[in-house]
């Protein structure tokens, strides 16, 4: 008993169609069977509430007099984009104000824009014959703008990678603050809520499909950029009228040492029109699988620690490596919730009726890395190889000849089997001779957090790592921690030099 578009719009016309939210519809289909949930429901009401940075507005402000061709703006001192028409900008959730940094963005504005709040316009210009004012600073609101309309390139995302870090470091991230070897595990997302995840095949959602966006009535505009839907992380373009916005579905934040952004609140409504509907909204947190991934290693391809569900991460603990870690969410469920309750309420009042989409996005998109035509330095290429090391239980007067013999002021320490401890320098050898009270072996002055890098790891990386910890030598190290050469400040400058990478 299939059922068509029209038919299922006739009857939110009437006030008839059977409207419920995404996470209700597994309970229906256990009680009622898919035939029986075929018939019983209309529509199902997706939702999620999270941080999606790559969202915006276009604004127009009208023409001032004399008229102006911005061609540089601010929005209470943040930086708008300046390459449209002469009264037109964008701009985007991550930028930063030039005067408040990080505490203070795009998505600020856009949030106290929608807040009623009056925005501080600032903007320059060369000048020219039809547009002879060069300067502009004036108050205004979102009542005065002739356009305000919010279009976001990336919202949605069908799935989140959770993050942990196995690094030494605290790292701060958009996945939220990481605590070092595995402390916390962070994740976001709506799971049984989100809307890609009850269309993985994205049959109903696409360009022209209806939408609640930021609370107000919007549409996808197609794929939205990184859509990778191949490998469960599909994506939207987005887009509504700001003037039917509300807070309350929209709030500005930013992420500690990463800079603003700005957390969105999107529903699809999805028409269920046949079994396959059915099928795919009885999807469950236990059914959505989410590889736990390690932001400790700075690359596009972090490694997979281990995979789980969005059900056991809501417990608030998985197990790591033999050990109950804490896990927490960066989005909201009980927002998402109310994203999905919100359009389930417009439909049942016939505020909104349902389309297919104009344009159906690609279910088998696969996104592509950067082409890169510039080779990146590793630190193979300009780490010392022959590396002078030293056994923990040898005594201190050994190493002080190692050091002086080796012309080095560093001496990776190794253990028995031959596995880096720790690291000993000039300076811990001088304390040693200078306070001898029971301190006689090389293990009793060694630094044991031992900060290291890797031979296939870029050299800017590791050149952070140099000037955060504020040391001058890195141990270079295999997979099973063997000290393979050693990487000093010094030979940074390697790449500077006559045939390096930076000549």
């Amino acid at each position: 008993m299939d059922k068509t578009i029209d038919e299922i719009n006739r009857r939110i016309r009437e006030g008839s169609a059977r409207v419920v939210t995404a996470d209700e519809m597994p309970a229906i289909v256990s009680e009622l069977g898919e035939e029986g949930a075929l018939k019983e429901v209309d529509v199902v009401t997706t939702g999620t509430f999270g941080a999606m940075c790559s969202s915006g507005a276009f604004l127009n402000f009208g023409h001032a007099e004399p008229p102006i061709k911005m061609e540089r703006i601010w929005l209470n001192d943040v930086d708008a984009y300046g390459g449209l028409a002469a009264v037109d900008t964008y701009i985007g959730a991550t930028n930063k104000s030039v005067t408040r940094a990080e505490s203070y963005g795009g998505a600020h504005v856009i949030e106290d824009f929608i807040a009623g709040k009056a925005i501080e316009l600032r903007a320059q210009s060369s000048g020219s014959d039809c547009y002879p004012r060069r300067n502009i600073t004036t108050e205004i609101r979102l009542e005065d703008l002739n356009q305000a309309i919010m279009v976001n390139p990336r919202n949605a995302y069908q799935r989140y990678d959770g993050a942990t870090n196995t690094s030494d470091d605290t790292l701060y991230t958009y996945m939220g603050t990481l605590l070092p070897h595995s402390g916390n595990v962070t994740f976001s997302g709506a799971g049984t809520l989100n809307p890609l995840c009850n269309d993985p095949a994205l049959r109903l959602i696409g360009s022209g499909v209806p939408i609640l966006l930021g609370g107000a009535p919007g549409m996808v505009v197609g794929e939205g950029t990184q859509h990778s839907s191949a490998g469960n992380f599909g994506t939207l373009m987005t887009t509504a009228d700001m003037n039917d916005m509300s807070t309350d579905f929209l709030r500005a934040a930013y992420m500690y040492r990463y800079g603003p952004t700005l957390y969105m609140g999107v529903g699809v409504p999805l028409p269920v029109l046949d079994i396959e509907v059915v099928r795919r909204t009885a999807i469950r947190d236990e059914d959505i699988p989410v590889s736990i991934k390690d932001y400790g290693v700075p690359s596009r391809s972090r490694p997979l620690i281990t995979q789980v569900s969005y059900a056991d991460l809501k417990t608030g603990r998985i197990e790591l490596n033999g050990e109950e870690v804490r896990t927490s969410s960066l989005s909201s469920y009980r927002k998402a919730l109310q994203v999905a309750r919100t359009l389930k309420q417009w439909i049942e009042e016939g505020q909104m009726t349902l389309c297919l989409p104009t344009r159906r996005l690609d279910p088998s998109k696969q996104v592509k890395p950067m082409r890169e035509t510039r080779k990146v330095a590793l630190v193979q290429e300009i780490m010392q190889r022959k590396v002078v090391t030293i056994k923990e239980d040898e005594e201190i007067p050994e190493a002080a000849k190692k050091l002086l013999k080796g012309e080095t002021n560093h001496l990776p320490v190794l253990n028995e089997q031959g596995r880096l401890v720790g690291v000993v320098t000039t300076f811990d050898v001088a304390k040693a001779v200078a306070h001898p009270e029971r301190k006689v072996r090389v293990k009793d002055v060694m630094t044991r957090n031992v900060i290291t890098t890797r031979c296939d790891e870029p050299v800017d990386i590791a050149a952070q790592k140099l000037d955060h910890h504020r040391i001058s030598a890195l141990p270079v190290v295999d997979a099973q921690n063997q000290c393979i050469a050693i990487l000093h400040a010094s030979d940074l400058g390697k790449l500077f030099k006559p045939g390096g990478q930076g000549a």
